[in-house]
């Protein structure tokens, strides 16, 4: 849910920083503004929660302390690619890819009560899940609508 504010907090801030500045506000802009304060801010979860974030990984995948951290890193730097005018498109494109492989991991937490701020296994579970899949779809869709779909978005003067 924390994401979820960050990424329309940040919109509207960002929306009302062009505003006062400028007077022409790029809604795309600070749409792509937004998902990136939001994907500095769950990387932040790789470093703090690595222990619990680790147990999130099926067992099969070794070290994954590593990767978690490797993730957290990625998260940053594709944060970053999506205010680059060159690498904009492509990030995208990465991320959404990301993202859809991210679910699985937040599928097996769900089904175990994986707490993963804690480590522990008391968390939501499933009910966790119902959140969970709509919003990490919601996060593609606006990186798409924001970055590569954007022709449709400009003709209707958004």
């Amino acid at each position: 849910m924390k994401p979820l504010f960050i990424l329309l907090l940040t919109f509207i801030i960002s929306i009302g920083a062009q505003k006062l500045i400028s007077k022409n506000i790029n809604y795309l802009l600070s749409a792509r503004i937004a998902m990136c304060a939001m994907l500095l801010f769950t990387a932040l979860g790789h470093f703090l929660f690595t222990e619990g974030m680790s147990k999130m990984i099926p067992n099969f995948i070794p070290l994954k302390p590593t990767l978690v951290l490797v993730t957290g890193v990625l998260e940053i730097i594709l944060a970053i690619g999506l205010l680059l005018p060159t690498y904009k498109r492509t990030t995208a494109w990465i991320l959404i890819f990301f993202l859809l492989l991210m679910l699985p991991a937040n599928i097996k937490s769900s089904l175990e009560n994986l707490n993963y701020q804690t480590g522990t296994y008391d968390g939501k579970g499933l009910s966790y899940l119902w959140f969970r899949v709509p919003l990490q779809l919601f996060f593609i869709a606006w990186i798409y609508f924001s970055t590569l779909k954007t022709n449709t978005i400009t003709a209707f003067n958004l």
